[in-house]
């Protein structure tokens, strides 16, 4: 049996889980109300305050629909109630973010300006401090928060040389040594 796939979801307090008979699994949290389509082959219970979900057989695609929906599943359940967020640090001399209305502005050595439009469903600010900058990217859906954070750090990522661009907080960046250590 898979390892994830048959761990229960433990439904936090003030969110509630149903099935529908589309094997649509819903969660309504105080964060807002996210859904899952699930495989009709793959079965989806709620038991005494937990989600279990289980497969018909041990096939290869079933254990991997398995682990899948699981987590899934457990990623709305969290996202209802906690919600997730993404940091990115600007790191640069001259490199600069800031928002403005629901609009990111952002500074990045480019001889243009980039303007970066969120969608909706994602909140996004901004944190200077006098070292770095930082870009917080919140929202209930992990894949479209996930998401957006990687489109950010796409529009300049982390320069191997010079360390300058835009990384994930805690994100190591291996540099390399550059013409002049290769003239020694």
């Amino acid at each position: 049996m898979s390892h994830i796939g048959r761990k229960p979801i433990q439904i936090p307090e003030g969110v509630e889980v149903k099935v529908l008979e589309d094997n649509t699994v819903v969660a309504k949290g105080p964060k807002g109300e996210l859904s899952v389509k699930v495989h009709p082959e793959i079965i989806v219970e709620i038991e005494d305050g937990t989600v279990k979900v289980k497969r018909p057989t041990d096939q290869k695609r079933h254990k991997a629909m398995h682990g899948l929906y699981r987590t899934l599943i457990a990623n709305i359940v969290e996202g209802v109630s906690k919600g997730f967020k993404k940091s990115l640090e600007v790191i640069g001399v001259g490199y600069r973010a800031e928002m403005k209305g629901d609009v990111l502005e952002l500074a990045l050595g480019y001889s243009h300006g980039i303007v970066f439009i969120p969608p909706p469903e994602v909140k996004i600010s901004v944190e200077r401090t006098k070292e770095k900058t930082l870009i917080h990217v919140e929202g209930i859906n992990k894949a479209l928060v996930g998401e957006v954070a990687a489109k950010i750090r796409s529009l300049r990522k982390p320069n191997v040389y010079t360390g300058k661009g835009i990384r994930y907080v805690g994100e190591y960046v291996r540099r390399k040594p550059g013409k002049a250590a290769a003239k020694k």
